[in-house]
């Protein structure tokens, strides 16, 4: 298909932001200038729009195998295009997990078939994600995992997470970490703090995550494994990461919309959509995760789309499965609390949301000649109100329903594909 954007003000990840046309033939970018004409083909006019490199999740929960009524890969990723996604990579903790070859192929071939976006599977450290038995590192990465992680279930042995990431150096893999202590965190359910003694309900304090964020950097720095911490939530953890980095050790870091934005102040009504892990913490962490965005010290900005039943957050608080589906109002949330609020530039969401995850997870990125048409079209001015009920995903667990926020996705393209388009408005040119 060929296809040409026009008047659309491209920022391309590499520094450049330009009013320009792009010409796409055979799902490749073939030129990037003003007043492209083509006899055949279709045209998206982007005028007062701006054209990105589509997004990439390094953080989703597709569910599928075993949890098909949270999500499927096919609904996950139609979830994703229509937040402006090109490529997810996908969490292990399904049922079977993405502990083996086998499970690999499977997530593949659902993905190629029925997928709507790219979906990159990420292996399980240990086998069940038990936490005992290491997994056949070398067959997972010839299968095509991107990266190692045991999602939320923490190592807690010291021996065996050194021995993971020893491992992990040998087949230059990726180890995402889930930073958690639970011998303290416990029962606990939101930030341990004024607002959980207020409301009563068990807290679980900012030293479990950054305790155990300290352990991974030693055992990384003596491993020289790349180490990668998913959703950072506390000032304390981007103080340590800063430090890591500037002693050497090869660590990146994410932080979600969420924990970007919302306080455990959003917890006194009880409303279970505001569960997640790690929780809700401060305004002062929430001060602390921009500035890490800013000076470099967190890379990413993921979703951790966690997709739930109702069943599943309709009951009280303390029983509520922890997690928020996010793909869908990841740029929104980002867009309007962040950039319409001056903190971060438009050309910065583009680094943590679509060339930072991708060249952690060694993918391409860009508006280039030559590079894979990847692209997202948005309206960064546009104001709409979140309605859950519209959802793509099965899971309509957001703690942003019936917000008021500015900025949509107009357009998602996948390999010079549209696989998502809001207002359907293609002008098709005929030979």
């Amino acid at each position: 298909m060929r296809m040409i954007i026009k008047n659309g003000t491209v920022i391309d990840g590499f520094g450049s932001e330009v009013k320009a046309d792009i010409l796409i033939d055979y799902g490749i970018i073939k030129a990037i200038d003003k007043n492209i004409q083509a006899s055949d083909g279709i045209v998206i006019d982007a005028t007062g729009k701006y054209v990105l490199p589509g997004f990439v999740d390094m953080h989703t929960h597709l569910r599928q195998p075993g949890f098909e009524e949270k999500e499927t890969i096919k609904t996950g990723t139609e979830a994703a295009a229509t937040g402006g996604y090109t490529t997810v990579a996908c969490m292990p903790n399904t049922n079977p997990p993405i502990d083996n070859e086998i499970v690999v192929e499977y997530v593949k071939s659902i993905a190629q078939r029925e997928g709507v976006v790219k979906v990159l599977p990420i292996g399980a450290m240990t086998k069940g994600m038990k936490g005992e038995e290491i997994t056949e590192m070398a067959k997972l990465k010839k299968a095509g995992v991107v990266a190692l992680s045991d999602d939320g279930f923490p190592i807690m042995s010291a021996g065996l997470m050194k021995r993971i990431m020893t491992y992990g150096k040998m087949y230059d893999l990726l180890m995402i970490t889930h930073c958690e202590d639970k011998t303290l965190s416990g029962e606990g359910v939101m930030n341990s703090g004024v607002i959980s003694t207020m409301i009563g309900l068990k807290g679980i304090p900012r030293e479990a995550e950054e305790v155990m964020l300290v352990r991974n950097i030693i055992l990384a720095k003596s491993t020289g494994v790349r180490l990668h911490i998913a959703h950072v939530s506390t000032k304390g953890s981007v103080e340590l990461i800063r430090e890591a980095k500037e002693k050497g050790v090869k660590i990146t870091a994410e932080v979600t919309p969420h924990n970007l934005t919302l306080t455990d102040e959003a917890v006194y009504n009880y409303d279970t959509n505001t569960k997640a892990y790690p929780p809700l913490r401060t305004r002062e962490d929430i001060e602390a995760l921009i500035e890490g965005l800013k000076d470099g010290t967190i890379d990413a900005i993921a979703t951790d789309h966690a997709p739930h039943t109702k069943d599943d957050k309709k009951v009280p608080y303390d029983m509520a499965a922890f997690g928020i589906s996010g793909l869908e109002t990841a740029f929104s949330v980002i867009n309007t609390f962040l950039v319409q609020t001056g903190k971060i530039t438009i050309k910065e969401l583009v680094n943590y949301m679509s060339i930072n995850p991708a060249n952690i997870l060694g993918i391409s990125s860009g508006i280039k000649v030559g590079k894979t048409a990847d692209i997202v079209i948005v309206d960064p001015y546009e104001e709409y109100v979140v309605d859950k009920d519209k959802f793509k995903s099965k899971g309509k667990n957001t703690p942003f329903h019936g917000m008021k926020l500015k900025g949509v996705v107009e357009y998602t393209i996948v390999e010079g594909q549209i696989k998502y388009a809001r207002d359907r408005k293609i002008e098709k040119i005929e030979v």
